[in-house]
């Protein structure tokens, strides 16, 4: 049927493909320019560390289980970034060998530590370490995820998004529960130390 309508529209004269389609004009662009290298700040890592160490931090301890047992890290780039839908944030290193392993079971919770745990976080930051060795721990309600005894608080999550930033990643997790105790005080960074509250 359609080879019968073809041949009839040649034998009329008449066109069997679309004209092509003029393309349409470019909208006028400002001028982008690059940032040169003389505008660029020297910033050594050092004095980069330096100087952010000046803001104070909670610290969290982000889990997660896959075939191989438990794992973790311990983490103070943690915060809060969507209340809906209820969405949380961390940085990891590219360079982390815990990460591949929370990105393999796409679930993680945040554990976010007490003032007295400093210890616990230094467990946590040893790399190659058996970082559970005697650290007591249950499962998470929604992904099964470790969850730290005496925690006062926690966020369990899926991975929603994972983002480049640097030689850092930016994770994104969708939170499916949470929970908090009402008392104790946080465990806080602050140039390179652990602190807590005084007043």
């Amino acid at each position: 049927m359609a080879a019968t309508a073809v041949r009839y529209l040649r034998s009329v004269g008449a066109a069997t493909t679309a004209a092509p389609e003029t393309p349409p004009r470019a909208l006028p662009r400002p001028d982008l320019r690059a940032v040169r290298d003389d505008e660029r700040l020297p910033i050594a890592p050092v004095e980069f560390r330096r100087v952010l160490g000046h803001f104070a931090s909670g610290v969290t301890v982000v889990t997660a289980r896959d075939t191989d047992g438990p794992t973790g890290f311990a983490c103070q780039s943690f915060a809060s970034l969507s209340l809906d839908p209820p969405l949380v944030t961390f940085m990891v290193a590219r360079t982390s060998t815990t990460w591949p392993r929370i990105a393999r079971a796409g679930v993680f919770c945040v554990n976010i530590l007490g003032a007295e745990q400093g210890s616990l976080c230094r467990g946590f930051a040893v790399s190659g370490a058996d970082k559970f060795a005697g650290v007591a721990y249950g499962e998470a309600p929604a992904t099964g995820s470790p969850l730290l005894d005496s925690v006062p608080a926690w966020i369990d999550c899926r991975v929603h998004a994972v983002h480049t930033g640097g030689d850092h990643l930016i994770v994104v997790g969708r939170v499916e529960a949470l929970g908090a105790t009402e008392d104790g005080e946080p465990l806080l960074f602050h140039r390179g130390a652990f602190g807590r509250f005084s007043g």
